[in-house]
């Protein structure tokens, strides 16, 4: 399943027409202790790029954004009694949401995995 990332941090698994979203380690790692998780609402529609949730540390509150277009299919309940998820498990456990894909001509403008090292290199 390829995994993409976004330059705000999110990373997407894509299988088929779904998409499973949520941010990086290195996103977690500048949040500190996630402390609340707003996740979108099943039946959504979100726009690339827009406001897609809302994450809570001890240092901060950011948000965060749809990767792609689609219609979000499943939000993580478990982030909702455990939001600490997404410190310990940010890439596997500690997913967002899940969402169709509305166009696969999206997935060009992100970056893959080698891409993305780089670009946290350089930050």
């Amino acid at each position: 399943m390829p995994r993409y990332f976004t330059e705000e941090h999110e990373w997407i698994d894509v299988e088929g027409e779904s998409a499973t979203v949520g941010i990086t380690d290195y996103a977690q790692e500048q949040l500190g202790d996630i402390v609340f998780v707003e996740l979108p609402d099943v039946g959504a529609m979100l726009d690339k790029g827009g406001d897609a949730a809302v994450v809570e540390s001890v240092k901060a509150a950011s948000d965060v954004y749809a990767p792609i277009t689609g219609e979000v299919t499943e939000g993580n309940a478990s982030l909702e009694d455990e939001p600490a998820l997404v410190n310990s498990s940010p890439e596997e456990e500690g997913w967002f949401f899940r969402m169709t894909i509305s166009d696969r001509d999206e997935l060009e403008g992100l970056m893959d995995d080698k891409a993305y090292k780089a670009f946290v290199d350089n930050l």
